[in-house]
C-alpha cells in the first residue's frame, strides 16, 4: 500500500527535518512552513510513517493513496 503526505500548516514549526529528509516530497513555502511539493511521489506506508513520526510538531499526516482515508501514524 502507498500513501500521500499531507501537512497541517497551522501545526508546522518549520524545523526543516522533513524537508531535509524528503525534498522530493516536501519543501518550504513563502512563510517557511512545510508544504507538499506539487506532483510529489506517493510513498510506501513504512517510509510515510517514518517521515510523519519524525515531525517534532506532528504536522505531517498520511492518507491512503487509493482511498484518501487517513492513516494512523502511531
Amino acid at each position: 500500500m502507498s500513501c500521500r503526505v499531507v501537512v497541517d500548516a497551522d501545526v508546522c514549526i518549520s524545523s526543516g527535518r522533513c524537508v531535509a529528509e524528503r525534498p522530493d516530497v516536501l519543501r518550504f513555502d513563502d512563510d517557511e512552513l512545510a508544504e507538499v511539493v506539487p506532483g510529489a511521489p506517493e510513498l510506501p506506508d513504512d517510509a510515510g510513517r517514518t517521515l510523519a513520526r519524525g515531525c517534532p510538531s506532528g504536522a505531517i499526516g498520511l492518507v491512503d493513496a487509493e482511498t484518501g482515508a487517513e492513516i494512523d501514524v502511531d
